[in-house]
């Protein structure tokens, strides 16, 4: 079915169908949220008076090595955007290929830097190669999505927030072109902060702003840069993301709602960034660097009107009442809200050292350290996420210095002994002295590349450099990839050897629960009190990293994960351990801060 003419942005307000049109949008990323909830997400949303979902794509799941692409199940864009339809929801696609969105390298996949001289989001050439490549499957996919074609999708942005990186001023007329030499007709939109709108335009693609507050003048600032252009809030930060250490990011319903009133009142298009955030599952979060290296935590609730476990909040409850102002029929009912059950403690009943492992993975031997992403794994496209093991031989004690090169926090052992840990605060240990040969491991977590910023080229993770026992440089390594995928865990679980002696278990290790659930499976959060810092798979599902710094001090398990009768909960722990798992009906966020009360430039 072929329409006549989509989205049109060439007077004060966007046309549709050659009607006046005001963009009530929200985002909800599929890859954030299990399948199985997609439909009731977006149920929500449509009950809320929204008439346009947003999502973004992230590149590096849909081509995890290079040349092998993935669009199912969980990652089936397609079905997604078709659901959306279905709903009688618009979509405004946003498919990069540099994200942000507080994900791993803000999407693009780390194979990229194993080319030393690349340069992520310009043309130079290993990355214009590489995007060509991606658009080549991704737009087979989209196109038939178009409005033009009969679909949902109404515009497309192009890249995400240019104009605070512009490193480049031919890049983004290339991504553009990427779009359009495929066949992409629909309205094309960019989307910068207020700092970001500065950077030069494009013809033929509207600018939009993203914003919490409306401060500065940034509306009328962006009406005087495009005369008699329709005015849109691409991102309307409902609430802000988490990091570890410090406190939950709290937007108080109020606060947001005299906003997005105001804004609505000014006939301004919106689009609510997040409406339900959801989780980064598995290692997907990303990390801020602004002087100081800070990884994100697993749950991204955002404190958006949806909750990360689906619940549709005092937010929700406000905004839906606006947005009916804005509706001449009645809006749908809310879906009844999931149920949830704080299901009964489970024992650990095994558990196996990290050491009696490391032969379900093959080492690398190399005289220096290389990065996770330069190892010959993965179909050569190096290791992306999860962790990475150096071993070398010492035949002393004395001072280690690591010259900044763990990327990002490095458990240390000397035969075995945790000894201390370094990171990007702590560059130097004290080894014990001690006489003959003795085994050095260095096991480095990647915490989450940065996901914004300048820095994004400088973001290989494992040990990047030199490491210096008494000032010599280590050599002579072997080096494990543990990149705790499905297939690992699948051949630790053969394992013979399990132990259930319990007098000392080891860290780090794994940890093995069973859960038994009478009945339809229900949603939950796992509690680990008595824990240190890890990861927790259930099934086989990454749920992603615990850490009893907080502030999250939860994980959430959503009920399609798991089945009625056993299930299977391991726990990889590095630092201690207790004897029980603990579930809970609701989250536990930690302490709080309000986003409102935090210096506007930190928003940015």
């Amino acid at each position: 079915m072929s329409r006549v003419e989509g989205l049109r942005a060439n007077s004060s307000q966007f046309t549709l169908e050659g009607e006046p049109f005001l963009i009530l949008g929200g985002s909800i990323h599929y890859f954030r949220v299990p399948r199985a909830y997609w439909e009731d997400r977006l149920l929500k949303m449509k009950a809320c008076g929204l008439n346009t979902l947003t999502t973004y794509v992230p590149w590096n799941l849909h081509e995890p090595e290079r040349g092998t692409f993935n669009f199912q199940d969980q990652l089936d864009l397609m079905a997604y955007v078709s659901l959306a339809a279905e709903m009688g929801l618009w979509v405004i696609l946003r498919p990069g290929p540099y994200i942000c969105a507080e994900w791993d390298l803000g999407g693009l996949p780390s194979w990229l830097l194993r080319d030393k001289g690349m340069q992520l989001r310009t043309t130079y050439p290993g990355f214009v190669d590489a995007v060509n490549l991606y658009f080549d499957k991704l737009v087979s996919v989209i196109k038939p999505l178009m409005f033009e074609e009969g679909g949902p999708i109404i515009a497309v942005q192009v890249e995400n927030e240019y104009g605070s990186y512009a490193k480049d001023e031919k890049y983004m007329p290339f991504i553009r072109n990427c779009l359009q030499s495929r066949g992409i007709k629909e309205l094309l939109l960019t989307s910068d902060n207020w700092e970001g709108l500065r950077y030069a335009g494009m013809d033929g693609v509207l600018k939009t702003i993203n914003l919490q507050r409306l401060s500065f003048g940034a509306i009328q600032h962006l009406a005087d840069m495009q005369p008699q252009k329709p005015l849109m809030v691409m991102e309307y930060w409902s609430g802000w993301f988490d990091v570890w250490g410090e406190h939950h990011h709290v937007f108080h319903a109020e606060d947001m709602l005299a906003v997005v009133s105001e804004i609505l009142e000014r006939g301004v298009s919106i689009n609510l960034y997040m409406f339900h955030g959801g989780t980064n599952f598995g290692f997907m979060n990303g990390g801020m660097d602004f002087g100081t290296y800070k990884p994100q935590v697993t749950s991204y609730d955002y404190d958006a009107p949806i909750s990360e476990a689906g619940d549709c909040t005092l937010k929700y409850q406000l905004l839906r009442n606006l947005l009916s102002q804005y509706h001449s029929e009645p809006l749908p009912v809310e879906p009844t809200p999931q149920e949830r059950k704080a299901y009964d403690p489970v024992a650990v009943q095994q558990h196996l050292s990290l050491w009696d492992s490391l032969h379900f993975t093959k080492p690398h031997r190399s005289e220096r350290p290389v990065s996770m992403e330069n190892l010959p794994v993965n179909n050569n496209s190096g290791q992306s996420y999860g962790y990475t093991l150096y071993e070398t031989t010492i035949t002393s004690g004395g001072t280690l210095n690591s010259r900044n090169n763990i990327r990002d926090r490095a458990l240390v052992f000397v035969d075995r002994q945790c000894v201390g840990c370094l990171d990007y605060k702590t560059h130097e240990l004290t080894l014990p002295d001690g006489q003959g040969e003795k085994t050095l491991s260095l096991l480095v977590e990647n915490c989450g590349r940065v996901n914004y910023g300048k820095a994004l080229d400088e973001q290989c993770k494992g040990i990047v450099g030199d490491i210096l026992l008494n000032h010599t440089p280590l050599t002579g390594f072997n080096i494990f990839c543990l990149d705790m995928k499905p297939d690992f865990m699948k051949r630790l679980m053969t394992s013979g050897q399990w132990k259930s002696d319990f007098k000392s278990p080891f860290v780090p290790g794994f940890f093995q629960a069973r859960l038994y659930v009478e009945g339809p499976p229900r949603d939950t959060f796992i509690r680990l009190p008595g824990w240190g810092k890890g990861v927790v798979f259930v099934n086989g599902q990454n749920l992603g990293r615990h850490r009893c710094i907080g502030p999250q001090l939860f994980l959430y398990l959503p009920g399609p994960w798991l089945r009625t009768g056993e299930n299977q909960i391991i726990v990889f722990e590095e630092q201690k351990v207790d004897d029980k798992i603990l579930f809970a009906e609701n989250p536990d966020h930690g302490r709080t801060i309000d986003v409102y009360k935090l210096p506007f430039c930190t928003l940015l």
